[in-house]
């Protein structure tokens, strides 16, 4: 039985999260639809990570185990076929590498947060990046990052309903900067608990409007209490945008 490695790029926004839920809508739910009528098989669907509710993607990763043994190309044509006109897309479809799997093989993602800072409100990028009017400081965003990066219990970051057996992270990377008008944050992790780049977004925006120092961050960060986070970050500014795996 082969298993397929496909790439994925979608908008959140119409998606109830990726992972299924009875008669709501999902990315999940939408791609099993999609194999079941390209091939007839009912299948699950894998993905390296179940983004929330509104949130995007451009570099997620997923498998679907086949029965029958098509071309990848073939794969990834039918889908995308079967897909129109949701806004999913399989970017690229290969065979996988025996034992590999699209979550547990995962070793690093990457997500990005955009934040459009300016006074007039998104016309083109509506519904993909968070608004905020009031100047923000990226430089002194990135420099009360620095703070996050490492393990630490991120407690504080964790949303209460987050699944995760600890609140025990490695947080690899936490950047900040202004592109234009906007102030782009990069989080790389091997794992995120629930709403944690959110929760850090929100808190880091704080920073940046001179609500908070760097030393109010870090104190968040040790109070290890889901009542010292900031304001969460809305989900729409939220992107996926890459997984790695060993070897690559």
């Amino acid at each position: 039985m082969p298993r397929y490695r496909l790439t994925l790029e979608y908008d959140g926004g119409p998606y109830c999260g990726f992972q299924a839920q009875a008669a709501l809508p999902t990315v999940q739910a939408s791609l099993e639809r999609a194999v079941a009528a390209f091939c007839g098989e009912i299948v699950r669907v894998h993905a390296a990570g179940r983004t929330d509710t509104g949130v995007h993607a451009t570099g997620q990763v997923a498998h679907i185990d086949l029965e029958k043994d098509w071309p990848a190309e073939t794969v990834r044509n039918a889908l995308n076929a079967h897909l129109r006109p949701e806004p999913i897309v399989v970017l690229a479809a290969e065979v996988a590498p025996e034992g590999w799997h699209a979550r547990f093989s995962a070793v690093e993602r990457r997500y990005r947060y955009r934040i459009l800072n300016r006074p007039s409100p998104p016309g083109l990028d509506r519904g993909y990046v968070w608004h905020v009017k009031a100047p923000l400081d990226a430089e002194a965003m990135h420099a009360a990052a620095q703070a996050l990066v490492g393990h630490h219990d991120f407690t504080t970051f964790r949303d209460v309903a987050c699944q995760a057996k600890s609140p025990v992270k490695t947080l690899d990377v936490a950047s900040v900067e202004r592109v234009g008008e906007q102030v782009v944050l990069v989080f790389e992790a091997r794992s995120f608990l629930h709403r944690q780049v959110r929760s850090m977004t929100g808190s880091l925006a704080q920073v940046g409007l001179g609500r908070w120092t760097a030393g109010d961050l870090k104190a968040a960060l040790e109070a290890k209490d889901r009542k010292a986070c900031g304001v969460v970050a809305p989900a729409e500014g939220l992107c996926l945008t890459g997984v790695s795996y060993g070897g690559e």
